[in-house]
């Protein structure tokens, strides 16, 4: 392995300082782009779709759980792919093993979800194996993953609703995934984003100083 060179501290320090200017440009042109994707038109969702989850059947708008917003991962945790019975799909194990605790989405009014096509037996018991307990898992009954582009591959869907009219608002799958897992990269594929002051957002959306709606994940949310 050919290494970089040895340096002084200070010279370690101008290297990083260049890196850093480089690395501040690369956030506010991230945040850029998650303004822009606020700003996606919305999609209606008009055909009916249902799961079967651990407290039994529900529609795609029962997912969202009273709250504004959803977010739909399709995980491969199916029977016939690699690892089964015990396991699903390596990549998507990887994607769960990722996922930060969601009551800090739920503080934003934002649901997050995992769906597979494997029963809720299989689903309950890999989920306790593998130490996903947080996360709720619901198993596709329909064409949900042929409609919204996650039949053949890992993908991960996000939602809004408007009382009772439920809306695609954002789709992000192959290496898009990869960056999936913190409560902020998941807010910033919404149609409402961090819903902080400090984005740039259409007029009238929610917002708040940042930090104040930070909770501890086993307090209510305000």
């Amino acid at each position: 392995m050919k290494t970089p060179p040895i340096v002084t501290a200070e010279e370690w320090e101008e290297h990083r300082q260049a890196l850093l200017t480089r690395e501040k440009e690369l956030t506010k042109a991230r945040d850029a782009l998650a303004a822009e994707r606020r700003r996606m038109p919305w999609l209606p969702v008009t055909k009916p779709y249902a799961f079967d989850t651990a407290n039994g059947p529900k529609s795609l708008l029962d997912l969202f759980e009273g709250r504004r917003q959803l977010i739909v991962y399709r995980a491969f945790m199916d029977p016939g792919v690699h690892g089964w019975p015990d396991h699903g799909c390596k990549g998507c194990s990887m994607v769960a093993d990722q996922v930060a605790h969601p009551a800090h989405l739920n503080a934003r009014d934002t649901t997050l979800v995992f769906a597979s096509r494997a029963p809720q037996s299989d689903l309950v018991r890999i989920k306790a194996k593998m130490g996903w307990e947080h996360i709720p898992w619901h198993t596709i009954t329909d064409d949900f993953d042929k409609d919204f582009g996650v039949d053949q591959w890992h993908g991960t869907n996000a939602f809004i609703r408007e009382d009772d009219k439920v809306y695609r608002t954002y789709f992000v799958n192959n290496r898009g995934d990869e960056a999936m897992g913190s409560t902020w990269s998941y807010l910033d594929i919404t149609a409402l984003g961090r819903q902080e002051t400090w984005e740039d957002s259409p007029e009238g959306y929610p917002q708040t100083p940042p930090y104040e709606w930070w909770i501890w994940h086993d307090e209510p949310v305000r």
